[in-house]
């Protein structure tokens, strides 16, 4: 999901190794009685330029924690150790799967509410990833959804996952989003833009939640209570809890975000790795990197060093020719936990089934491309269609999925070279 617009943002600064100085760490720690989020940025930057990462990061924590006092749970003391995330690996196939979303249905909302949730589209679609061989599906949810019916929203999570099992497919469930549309509301949802690639997606939580400290009580909820519904249901594969937080946004929404989105963000994603982990998670809990530079720790930004430290396994996206995939492929195997990539393939950019699907498997990294069916999300058009929408013509190459709504391969080489890859293709000659 993550788009080419690169912006810089507040949590991405780079804090220059120094000596402790103690009249700023006096300053930062005098803000520690208001919430993080609630710091100008400009005096934020003048309190943190001085401190050492290591300290920074320390402080961060601290600050999490007591903006969430009542949270029984640390988010980092329950951490899967290496060798537990390792042996829970080792007990997978080789996962292989989409980002998933009906044709239908327009964003997640479209997906979950119960007028237009559509179960036999969905086993449809899902019987078709079942003949490709895939048996992983990241699926995105919605806080809105846990507020308008949480006892409906569950019910159909849970139908939604027989239909998954019944193909032989343990979906990722996203909790939360930073990419797109930043007002999400409930109800019937606009049709989609002609021409216009995700031109409905929608935020988890949106600005105005963001904005609004006494909505906070109201994410946990949401998160405790889908979390614990399914914490030990073996139909899940794992949690990704927030996808892209430091992404920034590019137009036409940018001007829409709030002007210091990741300060929020970067004090409440720590809060949502404890929230989930005492809901009683028995799944790996995630939140992919997708941006920047990982070859070394002290090349993180804050929000990266949370992803990374607090994840049992390690998640990333990437967009890239295959030399970059690999590249940062071996920059994350320093972690030495399981690598999931949740997000790759984008043809007319360099990334492509017959290029990846190989490096992944060589180095037994997952691998969950953007784009299923081709519907309503019109992501087979490109990121830059935001700024020229294809209406009269189509793209000269699709940019993700793999079906049209009728189920008609986009290229049928590329579908038997998945099927190659999965095993599926062998064994269906065998019969």
């Amino acid at each position: 999901m993550a788009r080419e617009v690169r912006v810089v943002h507040a949590g991405q600064m780079r804090i220059r190794e120094s000596n402790v100085d103690p009249a700023a760490l006096g300053r930062v720690l005098a803000h520690f009685s208001n919430p993080f989020w609630e710091l100008p940025f400009k005096s934020m930057r003048n309190n943190l330029d001085n401190l050492p990462k290591h300290l920074l990061l320390l402080l961060l924590c601290f600050t999490s924690l007591l903006s969430s006092a009542q949270t029984p749970a640390n988010s980092a003391s329950d951490r899967w150790t290496e060798q537990k995330a390792n042996t829970w690996y080792q007990q997978q196939p080789w996962l292989v799967g989409s980002d998933y979303i009906p044709a239908g249905a327009i964003n997640q909302l479209e997906m979950w509410q119960a007028e237009t949730f559509d179960p036999p589209q969905i086993d449809k679609e899902l019987g078709w990833a079942e003949g490709l061989g895939m048996n992983t599906m990241r699926v995105f949810l919605h806080d809105l959804l846990w507020q308008q019916d949480a006892a409906g929203f569950k019910q159909r999570v849970d139908t939604f996952l027989t239909i998954a099992s019944k193909h032989h497919i343990r979906p990722i469930f996203v909790l939360f989003d930073s990419v797109w549309d930043p007002f999400p509301k409930l109800g019937p949802q606009h049709p989609p833009i002609p021409g216009v690639h995700n031109s409905g997606w929608v935020q988890s939580p949106g600005a105005n939640a963001l904005r609004d400290e006494t909505q906070y009580p109201r994410l946990e909820a949401y998160v405790r209570g889908v979390v614990g519904a399914f914490a030990n249901d073996p139909r899940v594969l794992a949690w990704d809890l927030w996808n892209e937080p430091d992404n920034g946004n590019g137009p036409p929404y940018s001007d829409s975000e709030p002007k210091n989105k990741q300060e929020p963000v970067l004090a409440l994603l720590p809060q949502v790795y404890g929230w989930a982990r005492s809901a009683g998670a028995t799944q790996p809990l995630t939140s992919g990197v997708w941006d920047g530079d990982w070859s070394a720790s002290d090349k993180l930004t804050p929000m990266q060093h949370v992803q990374l430290d607090l994840s049992d396994v390690v998640s990333f996206h990437n967009y890239g020719w295959p030399e970059s995939f690999e590249k940062h492929v071996r920059w994350l195997e320093r972690y030495h936990r399981p690598l999931i990539c949740t997000e790759y393939m984008a043809r007319s950019v360099g990334s492509t089934f017959d290029t990846v699907l190989p490096i992944a498997k060589a180095h037994h990294v997952a691998a969950i491309n953007w784009g299923f069916v081709a519907g309503k999300t019109q992501t087979y058009f490109p990121w830059e269609s935001w700024q020229h929408p294809y209406v009269m013509k189509p793209p000269p190459v699709w940019f993700h999925d793999i079906f049209t709504a009728t189920g008609d391969p986009y290229r049928e080489e590329e579908v038997r070279f998945i099927r190659s890859m999965t095993g599926k293709l062998s064994a269906a000659a065998a019969r």
